[in-house]
């Protein structure tokens, strides 16, 4: 068996939990999967058994590291270190005395919480916990990026906001130390396939997907899923948004070190588009196809749709708003309608990008040697070559995609190795290499057309408006 070193990675995700396994050249040497369930109690409504996702990251990390050893990777004494990545915003409360998640009725929560059995926290809390030791003196902790997702964390101090947690009647006593993205948390405990092993990187998943990308300041990313997330590094400054952005936390690489901060804007519908197509629709049997049937045409023959099935997130924040598609004609084809979609995701990563320029200003931001602002992409979407071109072509810049497009677990093991030694910054920021293995699209498209097509997409949009109350 080779000797050598490997940090491992626990991709907690929406619909799916991952552990991989990475040697010291970030390559992946033994990964497995697992979906879980998914509970919908009422329209809109959808929660998670904590339970069911805690045994599914028991089960990835025992199978990943049982294939990493059959392919003759020393990982019992090579394993080095593990980081953590998850869903952000998902929140659970649990029993600090029998390890149990709090379910369903309130009632039974507060009583929880005034006998001063229960625990508050995002996923990465509840499978820290766990994995350190649970009831058995399991650590209580979060990180900087997840807890400023819960809006109750301070951006300045990092800390938990007293005047919030009083305004919303909070005990502070209920919720989880904050700490760095990268430094040593504690070791996993007994009972997994890895005890022993330190837990020394923690960030949620949009933010690990930026390191992941190695963004430093004034450089942004996109990732493409359900829906699309596109963070600008700031720097060590606090920006704030006058142009429908959230100011937030990019990631905090150690105890002491300097904190960087974040522009982020969410999209609410991309790859769901495709999923709406393929289920709703009919008009491809899978998502993968959409690329080659939207290739049939050269354009959308003046079809433009906007995909607010419940409104539009950043920058345009419209609850009223709802799914239009227009300029139909008989000419109009699924061809037209599929790359119209295609169309409808790049258009909003555009126009949170434009906010982004606005925000951040001229000296936010850092272009190639041609003078470029440069857009680094990942997510499974991103393998859909067209998507990438008109992508390129709306930005009117060049968009890069790595080698590995899943950026989110490989961020946490940045975060992990650092922490350990495994890895120093200069290495992980040291962009050069991975622009060698990357694919580049550069812009195609004529500059006045891309200039008539945008301001076509405006219209559109601001037909979706002042729709929520249409009657059946």
């Amino acid at each position: 068996m080779s000797e050598s070193v490997y940090i491992g990675s626990i991709d907690q995700g929406t619909s799916s939990t991952r552990f991989l396994i990475y040697d010291r050249s970030a390559r992946v040497v033994g990964s497995h999967q697992v979906e879980f369930t998914q509970f919908y109690p009422e329209a809109g409504w959808v929660e998670h058994d904590p339970m069911e996702i805690l045994e599914s990251v028991r089960s990835c990390i025992s199978k990943a590291v049982d294939k990493a050893t059959a392919d003759g990777h020393n990982v019992d004494s090579g394993l080095k270190a593990v980081g953590l990545t998850n869903q952000r915003e998902t929140t659970l409360l649990w029993s600090k005395s029998t390890g149990c998640p709090l379910y369903n009725a309130i009632v039974w929560m507060d009583d929880a919480v005034k006998k001063g059995d229960a625990l508050f926290g995002t996923i990465d809390t509840w499978l820290i916990w766990n994995l350190t030791g649970g009831v058995h003196g399991g650590l209580h902790v979060t990180d900087v990026s997840n807890a400023s997702r819960t809006m109750l964390m301070n951006l300045k101090t990092l800390d938990w906001d007293q005047s919030t947690l009083q305004t919303l009647g909070i005990p502070p006593e209920i919720l989880p130390k904050i700490v760095s993205n990268s430094e040593v948390i504690g070791k996993i405990c007994t009972g997994w396939a890895v005890a022993g092993v330190p837990i020394s990187g923690c960030l949620g998943d949009q933010h690990a997907a930026m390191l992941g990308q190695a963004c430093q300041k004034g450089e942004a990313k996109s990732t493409y899923g359900t829906g699309a997330f596109i963070l600008l590094n700031t720097g060590q400054e606090i920006t704030p948004s006058k142009h429908g952005l959230l100011t937030t936390l990019a990631f905090k690489l150690g105890a002491e070190a300097p904190t960087n901060y974040a522009l982020e804007g969410s999209i609410a519908i991309a790859g769901a588009a495709v999923q709406w197509l393929r289920d709703s629709l009919g008009i491809i049997r899978s998502a993968s196809e959409i690329e080659e049937l939207a290739s049939g045409v050269d354009s959308t023959g003046g079809v433009y749709f906007v995909p607010a099935f419940n409104g539009l997130f950043a920058p345009w924040w419209r609850d009223d708003a709802r799914g239009v598609c227009i300029g139909i004609t008989r000419f109009t084809s699924k061809a037209h309608i599929a790359r119209a979609v295609l169309e409808s995701m790049c258009f909003q990563v555009k126009d949170v990008l434009d906010s982004m320029h606005k925000d951040a200003g001229e000296k936010g931001e850092v272009k190639n040697d041609k003078g470029e602002f440069v857009l680094r992409v990942d997510g499974g979407a991103t393998v859909n070559n067209l998507l990438m071109q008109i992508q390129a072509d709306l930005l009117g810049s060049p968009v890069v995609r790595p080698a590995d497009i899943e950026t989110t677990a490989l961020g946490a093991a940045y975060a992990a190795g650092l922490a350990v030694g495994v890895w120093t910054e200069d290495e992980i920021f040291a962009s050069g290499e991975k622009v060698k293995s990357a694919t580049i699209f550069h812009p195609k498209l004529d500059e006045d057309l891309r200039k008539k097509k945008l301001e076509s997409w405006c219209k559109a949009v601001s037909r979706s408006f002042d729709l929520a109350d249409l009657s059946l």
